[in-house]
């Protein structure tokens, strides 16, 4: 199995982390402007404007989540704790961090987690 390069994914993480942040305040921005317009008297435009507001709050929600995660693996890359799954203790292969850098599980502790939900 490949050794990790752990600046290799600092550097990965620290990225998806800016990008993430950025999508967080543009989508915010974006939500506060659909909420803000209370003054629509058509349904049609009500409706779509619910719409937006759900599409927008629900891709906040998924972006908010992701962020935890990458903080949570930065967070593990500084505890020197990283590409070690949380289920099994197993290494994770680089393959898959490269994939999935903030990944807390190997394939097989992820699917197993996957079946019991």
């Amino acid at each position: 199995m490949a050794a990790i390069d752990y600046h290799e994914f600092e550097l990965l993480l620290q990225e998806m982390k800016t990008e993430l942040e950025s999508n967080i305040l543009r989508l915010s921005s974006e939500l506060e402007a659909i909420v803000v317009d209370d003054d629509i008297d058509d349904m049609p435009d009500m409706a779509s404007q619910q719409s937006d507001s759900m599409h927008h709050t629900a891709l906040l929600k998924q972006q908010r989540h992701e962020l935890e995660e990458v903080d949570h693996a930065i967070s593990k890359l500084h505890s020197k704790t990283y590409g070690i799954c949380e289920e099994s203790g197993d290494a994770i292969p680089v393959a898959r961090l490269r994939a999935e850098p903030h990944t807390r599980y190997c394939i097989e502790s992820a699917e197993k987690l996957e079946n019991r939900s």
